[in-house]
């Protein structure tokens, strides 16, 4: 089944009424005459994006978290640092509960300032998960994972892959990164749009070292929600059944671009992180020579070629002590990692950096990889392991390079 499904065109046929004049004899009080009704606009065509392909229902509530211990870094107000979060749960049903839309309404208005044209026409994405339904209870804690969007990226952006690891029984929270994030609504309706753009070396790393403090923080949130604590600032409704279902013990991080980088930062900051994957994002900070002792996969395309042109990558490479590999994405580029690559052909004029590979193969390989290599490592699944020696027959596209 295809992973994309093309957006229908509506066809509106536009049409002048025509009035009949007939003759008529004249009255004080004569009807007015009916004007043709005026032309409207075509109903924007909604963009699309299947759903996972595992059992499990998907649910999801979003987050509003605030750190009292620290200070924004990007701004001088001396407020403390807010995230958004949202956290995607297997869900015992989704009846009577709205899907989540990919952007909520001003983060989705600020994408379409900030790509002029390609969106027009078009009515974002809804998810596949239910807002706020009740958690699935089946006497056991799930496996947590972490999601980290790229530089100037949004933690919906993923989604495709998030909710298919929901699917199979896992716990995945996505996180916003203000100010280096690319739009990030809060529930008093303002939007944060991107002000960090790296500008240099240093600036990035930065990003990393808050992105990976943030992730922390998120870590800690967790453990209060899980014994039954409510983490939001605003302590809005958390969904009925979440306490004592995550598994804070069997952890994992991952993360495209910027996010990667964040999630191996993260890695060497944290211990409760048992394992990590970097998509395609060049490293930053002092893990890059410090490495890591516990599982970590590095995925890039052609044109990355991490190990032969990345010095980060490759320096990275020599310090890893734990279980590792280096994969590759056939025909990919940079997008082709994220829900990006299944949009961009219902978009006018496409998106750049998603390369050739067929938006629902580049969407089977990255699933599909992503979830052996958890289910390796968290859940200790060695028949998941075969896909990440790149030799398997149904993803082809997934290359062994290390």
């Amino acid at each position: 089944m295809s992973i994309v499904r093309p957006a229908r065109r509506t066809l509106i046929a536009a049409g002048l009424g025509v009035l009949a004049a007939g003759a008529a004899a004249p009255t004080a009080f004569a009807a007015p005459t009916p004007s043709a009704p005026a032309a409207t606009a075509p109903a924007p065509t909604p963009l699309r994006l299947d759903g996972p392909t595992g059992p499990e229902h998907v649910g999801a509530v979003q987050l509003h978290l605030v750190d009292p211990a620290r200070k924004d870094p990007w701004t001088d107000s001396g407020k403390p640092r807010e995230l958004m979060a949202t956290l995607h749960y297997p869900a015992h049903g989704t009846r009577g509960h709205a899907m989540l839309p990919w952007l909520s309404e001003g983060a989705a208005g600020a994408l379409k300032g900030r790509y002029p044209g390609k969106l027009d026409g078009h009515a974002m994405p809804l998810t596949h998960s239910a807002d706020t339904a009740p958690a699935a209870r089946h006497g056991r804690r799930r496996p947590v994972l972490l999601y980290s969007p790229g530089f100037g990226s949004d933690r919906s952006f993923n989604t495709l892959v998030v909710e298919d690891l929901v699917s199979w029984g896992y716990i995945v929270v996505t996180v916003d990164h203000p100010h280096d994030s690319g739009e990030v609504e809060f529930p008093d309706g303002h939007v944060q749009t991107r002000t960090v753009f790296g500008a240099n070396k240093e600036e990035v790393t930065k990003a990393v070292g808050v992105r990976a403090d943030d992730l922390r923080f998120v870590l800690d949130c967790l453990a209060v929600l899980d014994r039954g604590g409510n983490p939001d600032a605003e302590r809005r409704r958390l969904p009925h059944g979440l306490r004592g279902t995550l598994d804070l013990g069997r952890v994992g991080a991952f993360g495209h671009s910027l996010g990667g980088a964040s999630s191996a930062a993260l890695m060497h900051q944290d211990r409760r992180v048992r394992a990590g994957i970097d998509l395609d994002g060049t490293l930053y900070g002092p893990v890059v020579t410090a490495g890591l002792d516990r599982p970590f996969l590095l995925m890039d395309t052609a044109d990355h070629d991490g190990l032969k042109k990345d010095p980060a990558w490759t320096e990275f490479w020599k310090h890893l002590g734990g279980w590792h590999r280096c994969l590759r994405l056939a025909d990919a580029q940079h997008l082709s990692f994220t829900d990006i690559v299944a949009l961009a052909p219902q978009m006018k004029g496409g998106f750049p950096q998603v390369g050739t590979i067929p938006a629902d193969r580049a969407v089977a390989a990255v699933r599909a990889t992503v979830r052996a290599f958890f289910e390796l490592h968290l859940r200790g699944r060695v028949d998941a392991g075969h896909l990440l020696e790149g030799a398997s027959r149904r993803y082809p596209e997934v290359g062994f390079i290390a």
